[in-house]
């Protein structure tokens, strides 16, 4: 598999060691709010390339990290007159639903960073004690101008390393603007004991603490979004390898694009900030999963209606096969097609060049939309072998993906009506229940047929059955 590496700046073969095994780790949330669509683009995308790589044979540890200690985390708990550990539990709780919700379950192992404070602790020791970070009044800062290689992730030098735009802390009398801070002294809770003052981590810090505590110096993927590169991947660079000084600390990282919203960026100032609860109200956690993976994955994505519009649309077409899959699974008399295994094994073929091409899903989900096309003419032909077959192919995709199969209840397809459909169809309907309570399924599958060579397919259900037209 190639992947665009951003380090190096071009595609780089994705390679495990002898047993097929990577390390992977990915940025987590901040729980001190709700998450939001542009942190579901990172999660979805990154669950569904793990699930491929799993699939394909590797031995995938995938490792994310909670920031469950943080200055927002503080103010928030500060707002509601509660504690930080409180804050932090609520949101963690709700990420935890949101991603179960999405099908967001390939992650190997969750870390907070309140559960490494000794990792952390330890990391700034050494960091002390090779003169690469020093004390002042409000903290202990790392030197940026101690780390030659800095910038090397971003392109930035360490002058470019002042940009105001980014997150960097703000310090008294640091020796260099770009300086960040690894720990800060606070007499207030939530605070840990160190052998400098009290106090608590800063965020560039925990993700290497966390890391290292799991994989060592070294491992192989970092992913997170494209915002995260400057100046927090950098920083989590200069860390490790000026503790280490083994090059390098990451071999491959992965950057996701950024979300915007009807063309802006999104922000609660504007009034365009969309929390993964809301859209799952308006719409659906499947309809969010497909909307992410319909783009490629360090391309832009646009949150506009007319596009999430445009996904229902696709799903429906998706679930009418489905449905038409399934009723062609009850006929038995038919023979198997040589051309149906033929557009199966083309269509596999394609698909997987398109995902081991950087995952480019857009591409495979398109060589899906063409499956569909080409089978649909031949669906009233299909044997039940052959309809087992697509349905089989279907799932082995819908392992990584996730949004081909739904329960019936979620499925987008208009049934028709039963008082709407002709009063023939009607009698054989009656007549077929009554064959299937009597127990005589041959005479129930030949009334079928019958159905369906007058354009409709029956579905039967729990609380009865459904018919619609094919």
């Amino acid at each position: 598999m190639q992947i665009q590496n951003t380090l190096t700046r071009k595609k780089d073969t994705l390679e495990g060691d002898k047993e097929k095994k990577i390390n992977l780790f990915v940025w987590g949330p901040t729980v001190y709010d709700h998450s939001h669509i542009g942190h579901a683009r990172t999660y979805v995308f990154f669950d569904s390339f793990v699930k491929y790589l799993r699939k394909n044979g590797y031995d995938v540890f995938y490792l994310q990290n909670i920031t469950d200690i943080d200055d927002k985390i503080i103010a928030r708990a500060n707002e509601n007159q509660i504690s930080a550990k409180e804050i932090a539990s609520t949101f963690l709780k709700e990420y935890y639903s949101d991603m179960e919700l999405l099908k967001v379950n390939a992650v190997s192992r969750y870390a907070k960073a309140t559960e490494c404070i000794k990792e952390i602790i330890g990391q700034i020791e050494r960091l002390l004690e090779k003169g690469i970070a020093y004390k002042k009044e409000d903290g202990i800062y790392y030197d940026i101008s101690k780390f030659k290689d800095y910038g090397k992730l971003s392109k930035r030098t360490t002058q470019q390393a002042e940009d105001g735009t980014s997150r960097i802390d703000e310090g008294v009398e640091k020796k260099n603007k770009g300086d960040f801070c690894v720990w800060k002294f606070s007499n207030k809770e939530p605070k840990w004991t160190t052998p400098w003052k009290e106090g608590r981590p800063g965020w560039h810090i925990e993700d290497t603490a966390i890391a290292e505590s799991f994989f060592g110096p070294q491992y192989d993927v970092h992913g997170g979004g494209r915002d995260l590169m400057f100046p927090h991947h950098e920083a989590e660079i200069a860390l490790m390898e000026g503790i280490s000084e083994k090059v390098p600390f990451v071999r491959y990282w992965m950057h996701t694009g950024f979300l915007t919203v009807n063309g802006e960026k999104m922000s609660k100032s504007l009034g365009n900030f969309v929390t993964i609860k809301d859209f799952i109200k308006k719409h659906s956690p499947r309809i969010l999963r497909f909307f992410i993976l319909k783009s490629h994955y360090r391309s832009p994505l646009d949150y506009e209606e007319k596009n999430i519009n445009q996904c229902s649309v696709e799903l429906r077409k998706i679930d009418q096969f489905i449905s038409d899959i399934e009723c062609a699974c009850q006929e038995n008399t038919k023979e198997e097609k040589e051309e149906i295994k033929t557009i199966i094994q083309e269509t596999r073929q394609k698909m997987k060049a398109a995902l081991e091409d950087d995952f480019n899903t857009p591409l495979a989900i398109s060589e899906l939309f063409t499956f569909i096309n080409k089978i649909n003419p031949e669906i009233k032909n299909l044997s039940s072998l052959d309809a087992k077959n697509i349905t089989e192919f279907l799932k082995g995709i819908d392992s990584f993906l996730e949004f081909i199969f739904c329960c019936k209840e979620e499925r987008l397809v208009c049934y028709q009506d039963k008082e709407n459909i002709s009063k023939e169809i009607e009698r054989l309907t009656k007549e077929r229940e009554k064959a299937r309570k009597e127990k005589d399924f041959q005479k129930a599958d030949e009334i079928r047929k019958k159905i369906a060579d007058m354009g409709y397919c029956i579905e039967d259900t729990k609380d009865g059955f459904k018919i619609k037209k094919i």
